[in-house]
Order: C-alpha cells, then structure tokens, then sequence
C-alpha cells in the first residue's frame, strides 16, 4: 500500500510583499542526531511494499493548475488502491504552523517547515505530493537538499501555465485584486516568481488536458521505479506484437516443446488478456509461494492473488527441458504453435501441500484437486510470449471479452460505477433483486450512470454443472425480458476455470475483475463452495466467502457488496429479500428442487424466474438429465 499526503497552499489577501529569506536561525544546540533502528526496506514491508519515500514538489503561479493536477493524482491512485492523505494549508496552520503568520519572514519559514515535514514522510516510505507557488528557487533548492542528503528522491514538477492564462482562469478574483491594488505582493504581479532552470517534469496546461499531464507525471515516477508497473498500466497483456510474430513463430520451430492440455490453456487464456496482471507468464516459484503461503504477489506493489496459477510437467518434460533457455507451448493434435515460455524455471509440484493450502481439504476426490494429482509433479514458470488471441470457436467468442475491451465498452457507455457479479450458475429474480439494489444504492450515492458487470464464469466446471452455452441462453433470456436493464448491463465471459477453493477462491474471482475496471463486486452466499466428495458435507462455511474478501490483503480499490438473502415472498408472488420476522411468508427454492421442476416439466411459482429464461433451463435438463 502506498500512502500519498497532498499539501496545498491559500492565497491570503493581506499578504504584504515578500522578500527572499534563505537563512534560518539554529537556536537548537547540545542534540545529536539519531540513527533509526528500522530500515527504509523495512518500513516498505510493513507497507506491503517497496520502499518507495519521496517528495514531489509541484510549482507554479496560482491558477496554473497545481492542485489539479495533484488532485487528480490522488484520485487516479485511490482508485488503484493506493491510500491517500491531504494536508491543507489552512490545516497545517491551525496545528504545525499556528504560531506563523503572513509577514514575508513567516511564509518562508511556512515553506521550510513543509519541506521538512515531506522529507519525514519520504522517510516514513510515503509519497508526498507537495502543491505550493513556492515562487524563490532558494526555497525550492533548499527543499531539495534535505531530501537528497537524506537520500530521498524529491521530483520537481514545474506547472508552466503563462500568465496571461493563469488570469483568465481567475476564479476568485485574486489577480483582478491584486491589479487594483487591493492584494499587495501578489506573485506574478507585484513580486517575483522564480521559474525552475532544470525542473524533473514540466507541464503545459494550458496546451494539454488534465489527463495528459496526470499520464506524464505518473509516468515519470514510473521511470523512476517510484511507482509499481500496476499503477501505470492496470492491464498486462501477453501478446507478441504483431509485426513480431513471424520471426516469433521461426524461432519456436528449433525450441523444445510442452503440449498443453484444455485446462491449460484457458489458464493461459487468462494470463495472457490481463486478468491475472501483474503476472507476466505462469509463476516461478517465488510467486507460486508467495501466492500460496500470502494470498498475493508483491512483484509490482502489493496485489492479492490467492490462487496460484502454475503449469504441471512431468518427469519425461522435466528431463527433456534441461538447459532450455525458451519453450514452445502448444495445443492440439497438430500442435498448434501457443506461446513461447521463456526462462523457464522448473520446480517441485508439491500437490498434497497445495491441496491443504488451496483448497482446506484433505479429499482426492474434489474434481480439481484430482486433476491436479494427475497432472505433474514439477511445474514449469517463466514468461509468456502469446502468438495470439485464444479462441475456442464455439460461437461465444464474442462474449469472451479482455479486460481493455471491457474497459473501453464501460467508458464507450459513460460508466462511472462498474459492479460486477461473478456466476457460475444460472440467474433467478432473487440474484436480478440483488444487482438492481446495488444500482439503485450506487445511484443513491450520486453515481449517475452504474453498469452492471454480468461475468459468468466461463472455463473449466465440473460435470454436473450446467454447461456454459446453456447458462449464456439464460442470461440472454434474463436481458431480452428487461428482468435485468440490458441498456446498463454487459454480459461477458470471465475465461477462469474454476477451482471449488471456497473463500481462497474468491478472493482471485474478485481480484482479476479489477483488470476490467471494476470498483465494487457482489459476493454471493457459499461463493466457489461444493460438497465434500467423500462426506457431502459443505467444505466451506457459506458465509466465510463474504467475510474473507472484506479483510483479504491487496484489493483496497475493491468494495464488497454483500450479499442480501433472497426468498420466494409467497405473500407477494415474488423474490424479495428474506425477513426473519415473517419467515413464514417465505419460500427457499433449493437447486435440487429447481432441478427436478425442470427436468418433470414443471414451472416454478410465479416470479420466481423469467419465463423464457425458465424454458432454456427445462430443455436443458430434460434432454441432458443435468450432466455437461
């Protein structure tokens, strides 16, 4: 996590002129200074990350966009997960600085107390951003060098607006003041400002959007190596650039070669659009233990991934590999040319480990735990280069949109609420009242266009599951009777299999939809749970999905939206949220139950499904008895 303090500076009215004041008064003798016993890479493990202490100094006339620009800094980062803290001028004079007023002498003294003050910060291993006219480069330099005698970055970030702009933009009046003569020593009218000769980062913004100078600072602390990849592109995609391909494709004719199975690759599916980001390629064993032991991967800050995203090999492959510098992955009968691993790294598959870690669990009879025994027993990581787009040609490749395509649908739509809701089943009203709740409380609270999220999940599921093409029908039946407001809802498909992991699940379901862009995520009742194969009963406790994603480390930027129990209101002839109180009132339709309806023919109680929704259902399991 990664803390940012904004310091902002009021224009007073009464200033009288300033005058350059460079010299400060030591009045503090017999004290030495003393060592810290904590390390700066201590303190960034404590805040999940790198130690990442610095100061970035914003400057320029008022008016010139400083705060802004700092501003939406702030909020770009809040909403990657970043924590934030402001510290207003006004307020650091109510405390710190109450003792200062406004005489040429105090304001430097203002400043220099606020250089010192970001200096501790940086050293605490937050990022301040510091938002000041600061006019004398004195003041500026001096700001500088504590912080690189302490060795702390300090970026200087010049807002080069002309002054004929900064007047226009005058929105209380200050400069038309200071021109009557009613402000004295006004910076830029009747006393001097100082511009940087050689400042870290300029901007223009009178020539380039807010946008584009938030891009070019945020990409300069990147460049620093200030700011985790993740932060400057939330999506990794894995795909070899075009123009690239061909010599790529030469080259894996003299590689050796791993042939994927199915499983496999819709694991590569999903590195390779961006869901896992940061991942670059299947993990090595420092992320496969982190992601076991921790829940997340501190490659590029501190981002949770809970489950580990591996490729088994066995023996034979392990043997054969040896001394490989690149693999060529394929898939198919044909083995078809897939990715080319790099560096590989081989290591223990440790499966009776992982199936207590992952899964709670000591059955082999859990469906993925058995895959996962009969798969290998070394893995294979390194990073992947992705020839191309994965398709499945099953007529619902349309539906399996990445990330950045999400991204660009939701702001094609004017969307500034994304909520998601992971299924892996088929939709009734009682889940419908659930997401038209969360819209109309995103609503309340002053979002003016949500768009709903619907994410089924859409790679490997066990047998008695109902199939995706089946489940797609449903949702598009759900969305052609409006039971879900089809003008603010995507369906898409989410290409994870799925592990039955119970809350370890979860939390990898709720996380790879941030990749998209989504803010908040319903978490339904026993999320990723199933039976115990050997003992029928629940692995996991139904609600312990909802309470491990509100604690779980690395999805700050990530609101829960819990989720409210539904019944057949048989008093209303509807789904409605269930009250205690009038249990009586009430009706559970079980999935057993509702699979029996289904397969004799039967219709459920009125309102209980869309009818059209019900039909694709009824002809699923009457044909199918229920098996994928």
């Amino acid at each position: 996590n990664i803390t940012f303090v904004i310091m902002t500076e009021k224009i007073d009215t009464q200033t009288p002129d300033l005058e350059r004041q460079t010299s400060t008064v030591v009045r503090s003798t017999n004290v030495q200074f003393q060592t810290n016993f904590v390390s700066r890479d201590k303190r960034g493990q404590v805040l999940g990350s790198d130690f990442r202490g610095c100061t970035v100094w914003f400057t320029g006339l008022s008016g010139a966009g400083k705060t802004t620009v700092s501003f939406a800094l702030e909020s770009y980062l809040a909403s990657r997960g970043i924590y934030c803290y402001t510290l207003d001028g006004d307020n650091v004079r109510h405390g710190l600085n109450k003792d200062l007023g406004f005489t040429p002498e105090d304001r430097t003294e203002n400043i220099r107390r606020i250089g010192e003050v970001a200096r501790l910060f940086a050293d605490a291993g937050l990022v301040c951003l510091s938002s000041f006219i600061s006019p004398f480069r004195e003041d500026r330099a001096r700001a500088r060098r504590i912080h690189e005698e302490s060795g702390l970055p300090f970026i200087e970030v010049f807002v080069d607006t002309p002054l004929a702009t900064c007047e226009e933009r005058d929105a209380k009046g200050l400069y038309k003041k200071a021109r009557q003569g009613l402000i004295k020593g006004f910076t830029g009218i009747d006393s001097a400002y100082e511009a940087p000769l050689q400042p870290d980062v300029v901007l223009k913004t009178n020539e380039h959007s807010k946008e584009e100078c938030l891009a070019h600072v945020i990409n300069h602390l990147r460049e620093r190596s200030i700011l985790p990849y993740s932060v400057v592109k939330t999506v990794r995609e894995l795909f070899i650039p075009e123009e690239k391909v061909a010599s790529a494709l030469e080259e894996a004719k003299s590689l050796k070669r791993i042939r994927l199975t199915k499983l496999d690759l819709q694991w590569v599916q999903v590195l390779s659009e961006g869901w896992a980001s940061p991942l670059a390629g299947f993990m090595r064993e420092k992320d496969y233990l982190q992601s076991l032991h921790h829940a997340v991967n501190t490659r590029e800050g501190n981002v949770n991934q809970s489950v580990p995203i591996v490729l088994p090999i066995s023996d034979d492959d392990r043997a054969d590999l040896a001394c490989s510098s690149a693999v060529l992955l394929t898939y198919g009968d044909d083995d078809k040319p897939v990715a080319i691993l790099r560096d590989p790294e081989i290591y223990a598959h440790r499966q009776e480990e992982r199936m207590c870690r992952q899964w709670g669990t000591s059955s082999r009879s859990h469906p993925y735990v058995k895959m996962m025994f009969e798969a290998g027993d070394w893995l294979l990581g390194g990073e992947l280069e992705v020839f191309e787009r994965i398709r499945w040609g099953d007529g619902l490749d349309d539906f399996r949109r990445t990330p950045n395509e999400l991204r660009a649908e939701f702001s094609s739509r004017d969307a500034d609420a994304i909520f998601a809701f992971q299924l892996r089943n088929p939709i009734h009203n009682g889940h419908a009242l659930l997401m038209a709740e969360t819209k109309s409380q995103l609503i309340a609270r002053g979002f003016k266009k949500p768009v709903l999220l619907l994410h089924p999940l859409g790679g490997w599921t066990k047998a008695d599951d109902v199939p995706l093409p089946v489940r797609i029908m449903q949702h598009k039946a759900i969305l052609k009777e409006k039971v879900l407001d089809p003008e603010s809802t995507v369906l898409a498909i989410f290409p994870s299999p799925m592990m039955y992991a119970g809350p370890t699940e979860v939390q990898w379901h709720a996380k790879a939809r941030i990749a998209c862009g989504a803010q908040f995520y319903i978490v339904g009742r026993d999320p990723a749970g199933m039976p115990n194969p050997d003992t029928g009963k629940d692995l996991y406790d139904a609600s312990h999905g909802r309470e491990v994603l509100k604690m779980a480390p690395g999805l700050p930027q990530l609101e829960i939206v819990p989720f409210k129990v539904a019944a057949y209101n048989t008093t209303k002839k509807c789904m409605d949220f269930y009250d205690p109180a009038k249990s009586s009132e009430f009706e559970f339709i079980s999935g057993t139950k509702m699979r029996r309806l289904a397969r004799e023919g039967q219709v459920p109680p009125d309102g209980f499904m869309a009818p059209e929704a019900w039909k694709v259902l009824q002809k699923f399991y009457q044909e199918s008895g229920g098996k994928s």
